[in-house]
């Protein structure tokens, strides 16, 4: 353990994740696997199996999977406060770049444009996926059943198998053959308790528990969280489908977790009280379910039966990022100017580990702006 104090801890975690949560493009594989190579690989606050148990763990619950690993990582590095800072932390420049976005749309009726960004971005996020796909594979292929059963996950999720089915299956699979081989049985209870805070107006309170409710029960990408909220807000009236989709735009292309879109809905709903309370509702549940679920990791780790279906959700998780990369890779890499930045990346991130992945946002960023097609 490092002779760092309690203050100068928390301090190192409020800059890692702000500065993470300004550069984190590209969704929640790409934000992990920047988060890996900042507290695996740069500061070493815990080895690479236990941040793939990590991330099989959080996949197994509700809420953004990169806002909720924040909040692991800070935990591991200083408790319970840690892990409230890294989450606030990673979460605010989202919140305060949708906020600006929400308040300009409100003033002027359109957003700005962010495409030539976006278009260097995405490529070199690929690069930095496909480091951390090598890193956590290592970890997580300890056997070949596992090689078996991850390239089953890969071939579920390109199929269009949803992403949870995916890894629990692989979870379940892989507990079979431990049972099978060992003899005995397991159980694994997961926790779910939200809970709610009071609001100012009963349309201010309505917001809050919409969002509370999503942030309580929602898995997987933007597009499910479109759904959920198309039918909170549209179906209901609230909102026009026109503004849901450009308030899903803004958190796909503004960096940190796609969730900042709740930022932005509230913002049209009930000006920046509504933007506040529906961030606080959609994030609220994370940080409870985290709280609950990061102690009791190293004990499931421990009785057998269970190790081996964290192994099966690890494999798989690996087995996701991969296939996101894969996607991403067919949707971003498209010319030769894309095909330049992401080779370029992989370049650095393979020849030149020490260059801090935040570099890597900032040049593809910047190539894209130069080389972009206008």
């Amino acid at each position: 353990m490092d002779k760092v104090s309690d203050k100068g801890r928390l301090r190192e975690i409020a800059g890692l994740f702000l500065k993470l949560g300004f550069l984190s493009f590209g969704g929640p594989a790409a934000h992990i696997a920047m988060m890996e190579a900042e507290v695996v690989k740069k500061r070493k606050w815990m080895d690479a199996d236990h941040f793939l148990d990590l991330i099989g763990a959080t996949n197994l619950i509700p809420g953004p999977n990169s806002t909720e690993m924040a909040m692991h990582c800070g935990h591991e590095r200083a408790g319970l406060r840690g892990l409230v800072v890294a989450g606030v932390a990673f979460i605010f420049p989202a919140v305060l770049i949708t906020s600006l976005f929400a308040w300009l749309y409100v003033t002027y009726g359109q957003l700005p444009e962010a495409e030539p960004f976006i278009y260097g971005i995405k490529p070199a996020v690929v690069a930095i996926i496909a480091s951390a796909v090598i890193t956590l594979g290592k970890k997580a292929l300890k056997t070949k059943e596992l090689y078996v059963l991850g390239t089953l996950c890969v071939v579920l999720s390109l199929v269009g198998v949803n992403e949870i089915l995916a890894l629990f299956l692989t979870g379940v699979l892989a507990l079979l053959l431990y049972l099978f081989r060992q003899r005995g049985s397991g159980v694994f209870p997961v926790l779910l308790m939200p809970l709610t805070t009071g609001g100012v107006t009963a349309d201010s309170l309505r917001v809050f528990l919409i969002f509370l409710k999503v942030g309580a029960l929602l898995y997987g990408s933007g597009y499910v969280l479109f759904a959920f909220l198309d039918a909170e807000l549209v179906a209901t009236g609230l909102m026009s489908r026109t503004e849901l989709m450009d308030s899903v735009a803004v958190g796909q292309f503004t960096p940190g977790p796609v969730l900042s879109t709740a930022t932005f809905v509230g913002w049209i709903l009930q000006g920046p009280e509504g933007a506040l309370l529906a961030t606080i509702g959609i994030f609220l549940p994370s940080f409870l379910l985290v709280a609950m679920l990061n102690p009791l990791i190293p004990r499931m780790r421990k009785w057998k039966p269970v190790s081996a279906f964290l192994d099966g959700v690890n494999v798989g998780s690996v087995a996701v990022i991969l296939a996101v990369c894969l996607q991403m890779g067919f949707e971003a890499v498209t010319d030769w100017r894309t095909t330049l930045i992401f080779l370029l990346g992989l370049l650095v991130v393979f020849f030149f580990k020490k260059v801090n992945s935040a570099w890597l946002v900032i040049g593809g960023s910047a190539l894209g702006l130069l080389l972009f097609p206008y």
